[in-house]
């Protein structure tokens, strides 16, 4: 199975490191999936977005992301953002209750988390 390095990291920590054989990710141009030996590209992620890396021992990592950049070479995918949390650390009752902020990127970004964390929106 073909597979590359992965890091997912925030500002303020990394969330995740590993083998992955899939990656997806919404950027400003639109949602991208990316396998091993992809062609070199830099994307810019969208506010309040998810990112899904499917790791080789077939586990999924869900995280809620907030701005940043996505790096991709043939053998490595780098998810650098403002900003994230992984989906099984989201609360989602705080998540719920910002649905109706005033705020609209707070709501963005709560809606992000709750896509995480696997809940409905």
């Amino acid at each position: 199975m073909a597979e590359m390095s992965v890091e997912l990291v925030a500002v303020e920590r990394r969330l995740w490191s590993g083998q992955a054989s899939f990656v997806v990710a919404q950027t400003t141009e639109g949602e991208i999936g990316i396998m091993p030996s992809h062609e070199p590209m830099l994307g810019q992620l969208v506010e309040g977005g998810v990112v899904k890396v499917t790791t080789t021992a077939g586990e999924t990592v869900t995280a809620a992301v907030h701005g940043g950049f996505l790096s991709v070479t043939a053998e490595r995918v780098s998810v650098l953002a403002e900003s994230a949390e992984l989906g099984e650390e989201v609360d989602v009752e705080a998540a719920r209750a910002a649905l109706t902020d005033d705020d609209e990127v707070e709501r963005e970004r709560a809606t992000a988390k709750l896509r995480a964390a696997g809940q409905s929106v």
